[in-house]
């Protein structure tokens, strides 16, 4: 197995050709002509060749128990053995050869080929250890691999590159690489003959019946049909959870790079409760549109079997009826849709009226008089209780009258074929069951128009985080996009021409022929009053707002041939104390959020460095966990000047070549901002202080 991973392997030189044939698989629209020049730093090499190909690729740690398991999921990647790279194409262990063939190998072998490096010097050890235990030979190759196992049990394995598609590129293509598609197709299918077999069984039944031969062959054949939808019902159920899966995963993730593809101007006006009503609906866009969409396909295969049983009971207007019926059913789901809308909308604002009073609850407590801490709330809940009524009366009709309307109004056409005795028994019967399966896809098919109308009215407040997630990031150019953010000393590190910048809302512009040069090692204050554009001129410097004319270049070269990522590691900004914000996670997390996660123990030392230089000791040794204790939601556990500090050490572990900070130090007491300043000139190479007069 070794000689045949070797020969599945490519060398490093050809891993362009090895992207560039994954992604003819998997439909990618991107091509390099000309591969970036290959670089010393192996990862950004890989980020950049693969996003030449219009794919991602994320560094990966796999765990060595259990590592087999996780090759299993981890396609398509990247796994470099000795002998070069494999490169994994799904969870089947798939490879693709550098001859562009596919072969199949063990899960145990790519696992031990992983592992090689690190195994080797252990067994080496181990084999000694057995050696002095006189261990049999029949035996050694199990207690050796036991040994090696126990030892090497918590290690986490390198060498491994996830290769995905963005998550703002087709949305179709991200399901045709996740097998959504592929599964739909199989449930439909199984559902399909599930039915088939379900409508076989009864017409065995039936025929029996009524040419009066019921014996044991045709019950037999009866039991046989049912039981054999059993297995399909089963394959169904699994298909469809392997569907809303997959689905789920792949909408989910192009949702959340949606909301951080966000403008700062596109969420600044919204509050926490609009937020938060925003997220509540995009979960509700995933639930209620996987499962309404599972019923309505459903419900359109059984609807189709019942028009062909319909129309093989000899007349016309069962099928006519039935498509009339589907046609008032539309309408009655039109009608709850619209009511759904408003209610929707009456639900959020709600939502996000609590939201805020719950946020503003001590400035409430502390500035509002008593007597109003609740006007507004009983009328708001009247017209609530109000468009609640309005939903339910127009979701009645909808969820029991449809159905039940139908199943009489279909009997009640069989009628005049009964009475006067034109139509044969077994037409009767064929009808009977056409009309009874119309109303079982009809009651399928009202439940999926109902979760369907929901997730409808939810993507209209989702729908903002599905495109922004396809916002092309300026990527800059190969020749850039990879170099490193070395300034020389005659160049300087950031240029300014003739910016101006206005926000949406104002005529007036905020800057305006704002002209600005920073060589290597300055030290800039930058005063102002408040309101004449400290801050925004700090925004544009670090590219979170694009001004409306003039250039700026960073070492020479505009954001368009460097890219946003190589912008944003060279400039740094801790931002005004009200747009920094502190996650629920570890106070580490917090600290290293703009550089490599996880920390390698390394940083643990210098986090702890810088925290005990900004005067943060005292706070380390009051937390159980130190580093690792989590601080709560918004930093909720900091002190004012604490959640500074932690703002300012965010932004000086980045090692920038620019350092901006706005009003970063005006929280401080005068020996802690000492220290604070102290730390900051030592640890920056250029630096821009925003603050007051």
């Amino acid at each position: 197995m070794g000689r045949e991973l070797a020969a599945c392997s490519w060398p490093l030189s050809r891993l362009p050709d090895a992207l560039a044939a994954l992604a003819s698989r998997t439909g990618a629209t991107g091509h390099a002509s000309e591969p970036p020049a290959q670089s010393e730093d192996l990862d950004a090499w890989l980020t950049a060749v693969a996003e030449s190909f219009d794919m991602e690729v994320e560094p990966a740690t796999l765990p060595y128990s259990g590592l087999a398991n996780c090759l299993r999921v981890a396609g398509p990647a990247l796994l470099r053995i000795r002998t070069g790279f494999i490169l994994l194409l799904d969870g089947r262990c798939r490879v693709l050869t550098s001859d562009l063939s596919v072969r199949r190998v063990r899960p145990q072998a790519l696992a031990a080929a992983l592992c090689e490096d690190l195994e080797s010097p252990i067994a080496a050890q181990v084999d000694s250890l057995l050696d002095t235990a006189g261990i049999a030979q029949r035996r050694r190759q199990k207690v050796r691999a036991a040994i090696v196992r126990e030892r090497l049990e918590s290690r986490q394995i390198g060498g491994c590159w996830l290769l995905r598609l963005p998550p703002g590129s087709d949305f179709p293509r991200q399901l045709r690489q996740a097998g959504v598609p592929q599964r739909l197709a199989l449930l439909a299918t199984a559902h399909l003959a599930q039915y088939l077999l379900f409508i076989g069984s009864w017409w065995v039944l039936a025929v029996a019946a009524l040419q009066g031969r019921i014996d044991r062959g045709w019950l037999l054949a009866w039991v046989l049909l049912l039981l054999t939808i059993i297995p399909l019902r089963m394959l169904v159920n699994w298909l469809q959870g392997g569907v809303a899966i997959r689905a789920g995963a792949v909408l989910k993730q192009r949702l959340l790079a949606g909301a951080l593809c966000l403008e700062p101007d596109e969420i600044r006006s919204e509050g926490a409760g609009q937020l938060l009503g925003r997220v509540l609906e995009s979960q509700q866009v995933e639930a209620l549109a996987l499962s309404g969409g599972f019923l309505a396909l459903v419900a359109s295969i059984e609807m189709v079997l019942a028009m062909i049983v319909l129309i093989a009971g000899g007349s016309w207007a069962e099928p006519l009826l039935l498509i009339a019926w589907l046609g008032a059913t539309l309408v009655i789901a039109w009608r709850y849709l619209r009511r759904n809308n408003v209610w929707t909308g009456a639900r959020l604002e709600m939502t996000h009226e609590l939201v805020e009073k719950m946020v503003g609850h001590r400035t409430r407590l502390a500035q509002e008089r008593r007597e109003h801490w609740h006007t507004g709330e009983d009328r708001d809940l009247d017209r609530y209780i109000e468009i609640s009524q309005a939903l339910d009366r127009a979701a009645l009709p909808l969820a029991a009258a449809i159905p039940r309307g139908w199943l009489l109004l279909g009997i009640l056409a069989l009628a005049p074929g009964f009475i006067s005795g034109g139509a044969s028994p077994a037409q009767l019967a064929v009808t009977v069951g056409g009309v009874l399966l119309a109303y079982r896809a009809l009651k399928r098919l009202t439940g999926g128009l109902w979760q369907l109308g929901g997730a409808a009215i939810a993507w209209k407040r989702t729908s903002l985080l599905f495109h922004a997630a396809a916002r092309p990031e300026v990527r800059g150019l190969p020749a850039f996009a990879a170099r490193s953010a070395e300034i020389g000393d005659h160049q300087p590190v950031l240029e300014a021409h003739d910016v101006v910048f206005r926000y949406r809302d104002r005529g007036e512009p905020v800057l305006r022929g704002c002209s600005l040069r920073i060589e290597r090692g300055d030290r800039l204050l930058l005063e102002g009053p408040s309101g004449g554009g400290k801050s925004t001129l700090a925004a544009v410097v670090t590219g979170l707002r694009i001004p409306q004319s003039g250039s700026i270049l960073l070492q020479g070269l505009d954001r368009q041939s460097l890219g946003s990522a190589v912008w944003r590691r060279s400039i740094v900004s801790a931002p005004q104390f009200h747009e920094n914000h502190v996650l629920t996670a570890t106070f580490a997390f917090n600290l290293m959020m703009g550089c490599r996660w996880p920390p390698h123990p390394d940083d643990f030392r210098e986090m702890e460095g810088l925290c005990r230089e900004l005067g943060l000791g005292e706070l380390l040794q009051r937390m159980p966990a130190g580093l690792l204790q989590c601080v709560g939601d918004t930093g909720w556990q900091l002190s004012h000047g604490e959640r500074s500090r932690l703002y300012i050490a965010r932004a000086l572990l980045q090692n920038a070549d620019l350092v901006v900070l706005d009003e970063s130090f005006a929280a401080l007491d005068p020996e802690n901002l000492r220290r604070a300043v102290d730390c900051v000139l030592a640890r920056t190479r250029t630096l821009m202080v925003i603050a007051h007069p």
